[in-house]
């Protein structure tokens, strides 16, 4: 069975489980309960990373409620187990304990970071259980570890994109400041090792702690380097200060960030310090201005509306992470009856899978599944997302 993206008002599992149990007593909830799959979640429900994680939280709920009005998974409904890691390392550990040995789920889904997903990836490992995280860091696939994916686009296709368009206006010196995780680490790799590949020089190479709320020291520095651009990579609020400060110090340098701002969260955080940054996106901020044509628009067009009909806000490319994994568990759990080797080596063998982040083809030595053509250029123009050409 081919899973339809058509979006219905629906019953979650819980609730199908408990009409049965009304009209067929005890026997026959506990024959349904066995014919569910419980799918964990882990994300950051709450404190500084919230713009990702209760994002992830309400598409995850959202795909589960969608694939079960259509029939579930060979007639199996799906179930979900959802846990607040606030974003925090150690949290996150202790929840996905919970969901491997208690709950005892099929796959899980998350955590929003990576930080907290690399904390976990020995746990899944260990345990031999599907686990798609939401986060964007290349070690989370690189090297390849078997039973570890993501649906995140990957810094190194983010890099790409930010180095092509500064090439493309004959820029030669590009500076940088990363935040000092292993998000940042990772952005960092790659914009200096890719550098030379685009004719750029990295004249300089800064950092920022997470919670940092002022680093006008590190631009001042940056700009004694007489850079062409400067590039941030890190996730809020960090970049945002770094946005407010580009602006109160006047420097007239073209500010670039990470596709890990891509949120309107940003825009709000930066106010009007946000105008004119160029930044790296999956195709949803900007789903409308894309070609009939294109691959993604018809599941991008359906899962806007359906989520900001059903929580009564804006979409952002994060929750679109988590109803990626759900759609993708559910492709790859047909015809397994459950079996979690089984699940894995049919997440391998996805192809042509059109979602939210992009076109989705995996293999044994790509648990990312993606190419260049999941991200586009945009500009932030009058509080808005606006399309690079």
């Amino acid at each position: 069975m081919m899973l339809s993206g058509k979006c219905f008002r629906v019953f979650t599992a819980a609730a199908v489980i408990a009409a049965l149990a009304i009209v067929l007593g005890p026997a026959a909830s506990a024959e349904a309960g066995e014919k569910t799959y419980k799918l964990g979640g882990i994300f950051s429900v709450t404190g500084p990373a919230s713009f990702l994680g209760d994002p992830e939280k309400k598409s995850m709920n959202l795909a589960v409620d969608e694939i079960n009005e259509s029939g579930g998974v060979d007639g199996r409904m799906l179930e979900t187990v959802i846990y607040d890691t606030e974003g925090d390392p150690s949290k996150t550990v202790t929840s996905t304990g919970k969901l491997i040995n208690r709950d005892q789920v099929t796959a899980i889904i998350g955590p929003s970071r990576t930080p907290t997903t690399l904390a976990v990836v020995p746990m899944v490992k260990r345990a031999k259980l599907p686990f798609i995280s939401c986060a964007a860091g290349n070690k989370i696939v690189q090297p390849v570890k078997s039973w570890v994916f993501k649906t995140a686009q990957s810094d190194i296709q983010a890099v790409a994109a930010i180095y092509g368009h500064i090439k493309q206006r004959g820029i030669k010196k590009v500076a940088i400041i990363t935040v000092a995780n292993a998000f940042g680490e990772s952005g960092k790799e790659q914009l200096i090792e890719q550098a030379s590949d685009f004719g750029l020089t990295v004249v300089s190479s800064e950092s920022f702690g997470a919670d940092d709320s002022d680093m006008t020291a590190q631009l001042t520095k940056i700009r004694q380097e007489d850079p062409g651009a400067i590039v941030c990579w890190g996730t809020n609020p960090g970049p945002a200060v770094v946005a407010k400060n580009v602006k109160q110090l006047e420097l007239d340098i073209p500010l670039y960030q990470s596709h890990g701002v891509a949120s309107p969260k940003f825009i709000k955080l930066a106010g009007d310090a946000a105008e004119g940054i160029l930044l790296p996106t999956g195709k949803i901020l900007v789903a409308n201005q894309l070609p009939e044509d294109d691959p993604q628009k018809e599941v991008l067009t359906h899962y806007i509306k359906a989520y900001e009909s059903r929580y009564n806000e804006t979409v952002s490319g994060f929750g679109g992470y988590a109803y990626d994994a759900v759609y993708l568990l559910a492709r790859a759990m047909e015809g397994t009856d459950g079996d979690k080797e089984k699940i894995r080596e049919n997440l391998e063998n996805i192809s042509g899978h059109a979602g939210i982040s992009g076109v989705f083809n995996f293999s044994k030595t790509d648990h990312n599944g993606l190419d260049p053509s999941a991200f586009v250029m945009v500009r932030i123009k009058d509080g808005d997302w606006e399309l690079v050409e």
